[in-house]
């Protein structure tokens, strides 16, 4: 893959901001460098705009070098660096899935890029021919979430791994439940396909929504690509000192996937005993896309007794359907009392 040809000749010929912690890194006595007021340390001091230390601890958890590691703010900004760098506004386009996340859109809106999508077939899978047949020379990235948001189901791989194969810009798959699901991660795949990028996000499995902390896995020039264009410190001081903290605890993390897990089974079951539940999709992520009678009625009823869910049902292919998040068996329990005071 010929990055060049791919990147936007503005972001190739630009000049970086280079900021003091970018010139230097490490200990010293003293630091004059970056005009910060000297008192209330360590919060007067500029953080890491690398996030050197915190990448060393992910790459030892996913099993990826720090130098295929990018941070962001949510996985929102690497969805925006990648508009950015790569696609000419009112030229490039995308292509991508539909029903799907819906960051990939507004992005595309706000960068003034055109967006092509498919629709899913019934059962909420995808062609990677279909896809590929959206493109032309203009083509520069494709999105494929898996499992997908708000379908929940984990993509077939071996057609995105024919996607990736064809596709001649960057494919992005999206991996922010993949701690839910059977299937394994693309990761180990990154030094094959020089044109994939892996989204993934401490918000989900982790626990850490809060604190705004993305993941971007790709090769290394990519990820200078996205550490070129990106704001200088964008992952602040208190983002990193939790992460590293948090990160500490994945047998935690694991265990609270494994409560989800058998409450997203106990959860599904419980609520194909109601008359007004038609279907409940198959599902690989921490949520349940439910189709029922009357869905903005329920949604209606169950906001008004202090339950929020999402409803999708204007989003298509989820005519009359909530998605529901699982969460602990308590919470889960009040929404099922709540469910049967309506029978």
């Amino acid at each position: 893959m010929n990055l060049d040809k791919l990147l936007r000749e503005n972001v190739k010929n630009l000049k970086p901001y280079s900021s003091a912690r970018d010139e230097f890194s490490g200990e010293a006595m003293v630091f004059l460098d970056a005009n910060e007021n000297p008192y209330n340390a360590p919060y007067n001091r500029y953080p890491d705009p690398l996030q050197r230390q915190l990448k060393e601890k992910i790459s030892g958890i996913k099993g990826c070098a720090p130098d295929k590691i990018f941070l962001g703010n949510g996985s929102d900004e690497p969805i925006d660096l990648l508009f950015r760098a790569f696609c000419e506004p009112g030229k490039d386009n995308i292509v991508s899935i539909d029903p799907t996340y819906g960051m990939y859109q507004v992005a595309a809106d706000i960068n003034n890029i055109e967006v092509r999508k498919i629709k899913l077939k019934e059962d909420y899978s995808f062609s990677a021919d279909e896809l590929l047949g959206q493109a032309d020379e203009n083509s520069k990235l494709a999105f494929v979430c898996s499992p997908n948001n708000p379908t929940a189901n984990l993509m077939d791989q071996g057609e995105m791994l024919k996607l990736i194969q064809n596709f001649k810009g960057l494919v992005v798959v999206d991996e922010a439940y993949i701690d839910f699901a059977p299937g394994a991660s693309l990761l180990p795949e990154l030094d094959r396909y020089p044109n994939l990028v892996i989204l993934q996000t401490f918000s989900k499995a982790w626990g850490m929504a809060g604190i705004r902390l993305g993941m971007a896995f790709a090769s290394p020039d990519i990820i200078k690509i996205f550490n070129k264009i990106k704001y200088p410190y964008n992952i602040n001081i208190l983002t990193q000192q939790k992460a590293l903290e948090l990160i500490e605890q994945e047998t935690e993390k694991n265990a609270w996937v494994e409560t989800l897990l058998a409450e997203r089974t106990k959860l599904s079951e419980q609520l194909k005993a109601f008359p007004f539940v038609v279907k409940i999709y198959p599902s690989d992520a921490n949520f349940l896309l439910v189709k029922l009678h009357d869905a903005r009625g329920i949604y209606d009823y169950l906001v008004e007794n202090g339950v929020i869910v999402r409803d999708r049902s204007k989003v298509i292919l989820c005519d009359d359907s909530l998605r529901i998040t699982v969460g602990s068996p308590e919470e889960n329990e009040i929404l099922i009392e709540k469910l049967k005071e309506l029978i």
